[in-house]
């Protein structure tokens, strides 16, 4: 991959500015042929100094706190959709400052800061997450409708419920999941919220859309939205973070060691705990170009982090050629849960970040982080 040898220090984050835009034109036509509204969830992926381009594309953002929300508001400039199984009293009114929606996870949230959404200087137009108790996803880190799930609403606490000045439904049970869920999951809402559906103005089917996916069904996608707004007469929101980016990102690295312990084991310059939590979270083995499962190739590894975690180890792989200190290795799909969620454990640098035009080549610095990046998140 030519972009190996374009970064000019590792580690550092790439993103490429081509795929990405095959990514969102993929999500712009879903918008056109199904008639609903995609927003970027920036838990996933929040880089701002590409909301420009984004911006062309999709509708607007989902956020989770008052950070995302001012960050969605200052640098996309369109719709603002806030969720939280929260809110903070202190920070609810400068919530409303940047929200066009705000959805609750609760009844006694929704009563507890009705008078302030009435007071807002602007409309704010006011929803409720409901849990379908409907599962798809099989991990249950990752699922919100597990058992004593804290997210959403479910059917029984609606009964004697008032709903004025509620407009609108959001539920989230997916995670990189095909259209066929989403249709279950539909079927499972309408059976239980069928009375509450009509007097909507909008329901958001959360994230969990693996829509750029190549095998992701999007005909089906688009069918199934067109048939519930034209049944309810509804707006429909779809708010993915990983489709906007996925396969658009790497994350270069460099071996710095090769030792040995029933097997040879490569210690390289990034860290799974620090700058690709989800490896060890989810957990999960990245792709790296050019590499293989064990015994695929010849020569075998397991590749390790820089921290003094005795578990920052990213995986075992294999390699047409044998590796030595200075090699560079290229881990995929890396834009989405990596810069949201990277830290700096045991004073370890953030990757740099930068944007890659594959269509030419270039490759264009956006940000570096040094020792007061580490400095200033501690006291």
């Amino acid at each position: 991959m030519k972009l190996i040898d374009k970064v000019p220090h590792t580690p550092c984050y790439v993103l490429d500015v081509e795929v990405l835009k095959k990514n969102l034109e993929i999500l712009k036509k879903v918008q056109e042929d199904s008639g609903c509204k995609i927003l970027l969830a920036l838990k996933g992926f929040s880089m701002f100094s590409i909301f420009p381009l984004i911006n062309q594309y999709l509708e607007g953002i989902s956020a989770s706190s008052l950070n995302e929300a001012r960050l969605g508001c200052e640098e996309f400039s369109k719709q603002v959709h806030i969720f939280s199984p929260a809110y903070i009293p202190e920070e609810f009114p400068a919530m409303l400052n940047y929200a066009t929606h705000i959805i609750f996870n609760s009844f006694t949230q929704w009563k507890k800061y009705k008078p302030d959404v009435h007071k807002a200087e602007e409309v704010v137009k006011c929803g409720l997450r409901i849990n379908p108790e409907h599962s798809e996803v099989k991990v249950s880190l990752y699922d919100p409708c597990a058992s004593r799930s804290r997210l959403g609403i479910r059917r029984e606490e609606f009964n004697g419920e008032d709903l004025v000045g509620i407009s609108g439904l959001h539920f989230h049970n997916l995670c990189e999941l095909n259209s066929d869920s989403l249709e279950r999951t539909l079927q499972v809402v309408e059976d239980k919220f069928s009375d509450f559906l009509p007097k909507m103005e909008w329901v958001n089917f959360g994230g969990g859309h693996h829509i750029t996916r190549k095998d992701y069904d999007v005909e089906r996608l688009c069918r199934i939205v067109k048939i519930f707004k034209e049944k309810y007469d509804v707006e429909v929101f779809i708010e993915p973070g990983e489709a906007v980016v996925l396969n658009a990102g790497y994350l270069v690295a460099s071996v710095l060691d090769i030792v040995h312990n029933e097997g040879n084991i490569a210690i390289l310059d990034t860290s799974a705990a620090a700058h690709m939590p989800d490896v060890l979270e989810m957990p999960y083995r990245p792709e790296i170009d050019g590499a293989g499962k064990t015994g695929e190739y010849k020569n075998n590894y397991r590749l390790g982090g820089l921290t003094c975690l005795a578990g920052d180890v990213i995986g075992d792989y294999s390699f047409k050629e044998p590796l030595e200190s200075g090699d560079r290795l290229i881990f995929k799909d890396m834009a989405h849960y990596t810069m949201v969620k990277n830290n700096t454990f045991n004073g370890m640098c953030l990757p740099s970040i930068f944007l890659y035009h594959s269509g030419n080549n270039e490759i264009e610095l956006v940000k570096e982080f040094g020792y007061q990046d580490y400095r200033n998140r501690l006291s």
